[in-house]
């Protein structure tokens, strides 16, 4: 009996300088996809998952993310004297309980690694998940939910793969496959962002995770990898051996909307799936083709 999936971390404490200067002022993670933030995206996702506690990774400037979460009652009492009842319904089902957030400041950016670190406390003896807002996903069945449950079948860690080409293996955490079984893949190793020639396949892991509590031991080595920063692929590759550990080819679409290209493709895409949106964009997409 595996222990449940409760607790998800999300590092944002990122400057976000690729979308300068529109993340001067505003936290990159609040940057919308037709009218929702990425952080609201990936929340969502993780409630769909059963995700009940959040560890917001926060650095400066990062205020308006837990702001957006809570209750603005002058807003909620102008909505519900102006009849805007569709709105309101809105808000509340973004809404989360008391007590469900909580924050940490990541004071020095020293790599995902350590920004994972920081929630220690949190996380304590409990398996977590990681989500990474700028990894914004489209999927029937929630990302995360899928982790989750392959989770609650292998036990141990789990991570979201995807294939890319090998000459961009060198930008991600690869994995060193023990055995493919189709949607499932037990792990022999990892290597973060290895050259490209020496790559031990092209399967890599997205900004999604489900990790047990003793990833900490390791993060707390402080051990510098690539980039001279502190790497989650790195000590991830240490839990192999004592612990199962598992890539899933999720089912879905990811949206890397930490680029600007993958940004204003995941506009066009989310818009094609509201049903009020679609034929409209359409018709503005019919006049730049």
């Amino acid at each position: 009996m595996v222990k449940p999936l409760k607790k998800a971390v999300l590092p944002v404490a990122g400057l976000g300088t690729r979308f300068l200067p529109a993340t001067k002022a505003l936290a990159k993670e609040m940057l919308p996809v037709v009218d929702r933030p990425l952080i609201q995206y990936a929340v969502d996702e993780a409630r769909a998952a059963g995700i009940e506690q959040f560890c917001f990774v926060t650095g400066r400037g990062k205020t308006a993310i837990v702001e957006h979460f809570d209750v603005a009652y002058e807003l909620e009492k102008t909505l519900i004297e102006r009849g805007k009842n569709k709105e309101l319904a809105e808000l509340h089902a973004q809404a989360l309980p008391p007590g469900a957030i909580i924050t940490t400041r990541q004071q020095v950016p020293m790599g995902l690694g350590h920004a994972i670190w920081c929630a220690r406390s949190f996380i304590g003896d409990d398996p977590f998940a990681i989500l990474l807002p700028d990894d914004l996903m489209q999927c029937e069945v929630s990302c995360t939910k899928q982790l989750a449950d392959a989770y609650a079948e292998t036990g141990g860690n789990v991570v979201a793969i995807e294939e890319v080409p090998m000459e961009r293996v060198n930008k991600y955490g690869v994995l060193d496959i023990e055995k493919d079984m189709g949607r499932l893949v037990s792990v022999k190793g990892l290597v973060e962002k290895p050259p490209i020639d020496q790559a031990p396949s092209n399967l890599t892991i997205i900004g999604r995770y489900v990790l047990m509590p003793e990833v900490i031991g390791h993060l707390s080595k402080m051990e510098k990898g690539a980039g001279g920063e502190v790497q989650l692929t790195d000590s991830m590759a240490k839990l192999i051996g004592t612990q199962p550990f598992h890539g899933v080819r999720y089912e879905g679409k990811r949206f890397d909307c930490g680029d600007k290209m993958g940004f204003l493709e995941a506009q066009i895409a989310f818009a094609l799936k509201r049903p009020e949106l679609a034929e409209g964009m359409r018709g503005i997409l019919g006049k730049y083709s």
